[in-house]
């Protein structure tokens, strides 16, 4: 080699082979995945069949959040309680274990139903679970929605739990709690809140919405709140990377009867929804249109109470004026 081409040579830029970028390049940190589990009444039992597939599949989420009955089954998941552990719970409780009232739509007092919780969870508090966990409910004094990661556990799942007109609300600190389905009955955004980069939510009372044909006064308000509590589950469903249907229409949401049938649907419809789930749970990068819709909602919701904070404001300035 001459020493003009050593000379060229020794200055000349090193050929660097470009490396295709993929997913795994892209996603610099394992992805944390999110649970939500909805209401849906004591048709929650069928979580336990739901948990066990997960368990048999090898699933483990970083970050969980229930509604109403959902927020007992997640804090008990979280807790690390057994399937077996579970299922004799819920083969052994009553409905006269949880009610005090035997009339319709006359509201039963809660501490039947914070006792049972604070049973089936062992006394646990928020600190001993195992994974992060944000039970929803809604303040009445406020009207807004609530996320509890801390406190009393039992009380606050009870609170989760205190359905309009079946239960008292439950007095948290300075809230006073009633059913988070009232505002939102699949928490898939607060899981994603919480860190969550892939979410799957459970609906276990998907056909939830249907109407009545009935005059009768208890018919027709079970019927509007079906609906309530429908409109209040799409975001649900907007916010989630894969929804986990389990149709349980055929066994009624208040009694506690058929609790094995439940399991075995709740067991039965994951197992067979599981290929569509690990492909989901699979994914190596974030949804971002999702995140980007969650942005833009929260975006317009602050907006809005930005707007009605200036009406409110313009309206006191009128008055002083007269």
């Amino acid at each position: 080699m001459s020493f003009t081409s050593w000379f060229k040579n020794l200055f000349k830029r090193p050929t660097v082979k470009k490396i295709e970028e993929t997913p795994a390049d892209v996603a610099l940190h394992p992805l944390k995945l999110g649970l939500a589990f909805s209401g849906g009444g004591t048709r929650g039992v069928a979580y336990i069949g739901v948990i066990k597939a997960f368990n048999e599949a090898g699933l483990k989420f970083d970050y969980v959040a229930g509604t109403s009955v959902g927020s007992l089954m997640g804090a008990a998941y979280c807790a690390g309680l057994t399937v077996e552990e579970m299922e004799k719970r819920a083969r052994g409780l009553k409905e006269k274990d949880i009610l005090t009232s035997r009339i319709s739509f006359m509201p039963n007092k809660t501490e039947k139903l914070e006792s049972v919780v604070n049973e089936v969870l062992g006394g646990r508090t928020f600190q001993d679970l195992k994974i992060p966990f944000t039970a929803v409910a809604v303040d009445i004094i406020t009207a807004k929605e609530v996320h509890v990661s801390s406190g009393n556990l039992a009380k606050a799942i009870s609170g989760s739990c205190a359905v309009p007109g079946v239960f008292n609300p439950v007095d948290f600190g300075e809230y006073r709690f009633f059913d988070g389905g009232i505002q939102n009955n699949i928490p898939a955004d607060v899981v994603r809140e919480m860190g969550a980069d892939i979410v799957l939510a459970v609906d276990i009372n998907p056909t939830r919405g249907y109407g009545t044909t009935s005059t009768k006064y208890l018919e027709l308000m079970k019927a509007a709140l079906r609906i309530l509590m429908k409109s209040n589950s799409v975001k649900g469903y907007v916010y989630s990377d894969y929804v986990l249907k389990i149709d349980l229409s055929q066994y009624d949401q208040r009694k506690l009867e058929n609790v094995d049938e439940m399991i075995k649907a709740g067991y039965d419809i994951t197992k067979a929804e599981m290929p569509n789930i690990l492909k989901v749970l699979g994914m190596r990068v974030p949804d971002e249109s999702i995140k980007e819709t969650m942005h833009r909602l929260k975006e317009m919701q602050r907006r809005a109470k930005q707007i009605a904070r200036e009406k409110k404001k313009i309206g006191g300035e009128n008055n002083v004026l007269g």
